[in-house]
């Protein structure tokens, strides 16, 4: 078994693909509620707005406690109140996913090129990726700092492919959504999905990613021959 011909380069989602982020999310989220007086929320319906930016989670999360969309003026608070919560606690609860090491450690092994691109932004990105010992597998992190850079906007992947020195064709990105297999087609890029993560419970194989894994470390095992439409392991 041997990564799928032409793959020269891998890209990787992080929130719901490599880290399990939300605890540490809903965490910051509920504390922000809390600061500002609005009810509190479970984890399970903050999860839902990950993946989109920390201000449609803020957005999100602050319509469902209230009931009604935010006034521009209350969001961009509770924006910053969130951001000063979440920095403090970026890994305290959050964890790895099983198999994302031993699948990076041997794909790195293979002198694939390998980056992390995200909707975080890096000033949260980047820490998080230090705190959960994975950086040192990735040359850079492609995080959206602007609203216009955000998934499924293929920018982020094409500039990844840029550094990467990678045509699209020649890099799979790895995400956990509908929005990233978006976001690979628009950018011309192969697609795999893993089959946990936070996808808020749409079917993946509707999307049709290249291919759906259990594992990241079933990268290093996508097969040369295996179809190229729903495909799973």
């Amino acid at each position: 078994m041997r990564l799928v011909d032409g793959i020269r380069a891998i890209a990787f989602d992080l929130d719901g693909t490599l880290v399990d982020s939300a605890p540490d999310l809903a965490a910051a989220a509920n504390a922000m509620l809390a600061t500002l007086g609005y009810a509190s929320l479970p984890e399970r319906r903050i999860a839902l707005a990950i993946g989109d930016g920390v201000e449609r989670l803020v957005a999100a999360v602050l319509a469902e406690s209230e009931g009604h969309e935010p006034k521009p003026a209350a969001l961009a608070t509770a924006t910053e109140v969130f951001r000063r919560h979440y920095a403090e606690r970026l890994f305290d609860r959050s964890r790895v996913y099983p198999g994302v090491v031993d699948g990076l450690r041997t794909l790195a092994g293979r002198g694939l090129g390998l980056c992390c691109v995200t909707n975080k932004a890096s000033a949260f990105a980047e820490p998080l990726l230090e705190a959960a010992g994975l950086a040192r597998f990735f040359a850079f992190a492609c995080c959206a700092d602007r609203a216009e850079q955000r998934k499924p906007a293929p920018d982020l992947l094409l500039a990844a492919c840029e550094r990467l020195d990678a045509r699209p064709g020649e890099l799979l990105y790895v995400g956990d959504s509908r929005t990233d297999i978006a976001t690979a087609r628009a950018a011309r890029c192969r697609v795999a999905v893993v089959d946990y993560g936070y996808n808020r419970g749409q079917p993946l194989a509707d999307a049709s990613p290249d291919w759906i894994v259990g594992s990241i470390a079933d990268i290093a095992e996508l097969p040369a021959a295996m179809p190229v439409s729903n495909g799973a392991l």
